[in-house]
């Protein structure tokens, strides 16, 4: 399984990566919002991780590109913005689910195998 993960803290993103290399995924990463933009549009993956607040733009405006190019990837969105309004939006422009940090990397796991089974 392919796995984008756009996150701009660096030290967050190279854990995500490696964690879910060690459980056996074939991951990349953007660090920004044209990066990420470009990525989608070249490439198809089967999961990809969308951090909100990113240099260049709003991850949230990623979502509804994500979704324009291929409906079947599931889209999870990882962010520290945890307001009510914040998750409806996420949810509402195209995610799947919606996980606010901090979060435990296994539950991050669980929730992209389930999303895999769908």
């Amino acid at each position: 399984m392919k796995i984008l993960i756009i996150e701009d803290d660096n030290t967050l993103a190279i854990n995500l990566k490696d964690f879910l290399i060690q459980e056996g995924y074939l991951c990349e990463d953007a660090r920004d919002y044209f990066t990420a933009e470009e990525k989608i549009h070249l490439y198809k993956y089967d999961i990809i991780l969308v951090d909100l607040g990113l240099p260049g733009g709003d991850g949230l405006r990623l979502i509804p590109q994500i979704r324009y190019q291929n409906t079947l990837t599931g889209i999870i969105v990882i962010t520290a913005r945890n307001a009510v309004d914040d998750r409806i939006k996420g949810l509402e422009s195209g995610a799947d689910d919606y996980l606010t940090k901090p979060f435990h990397l296994p539950e991050l796991h669980a929730r992209i195998r389930a999303l895999a089974r769908r």
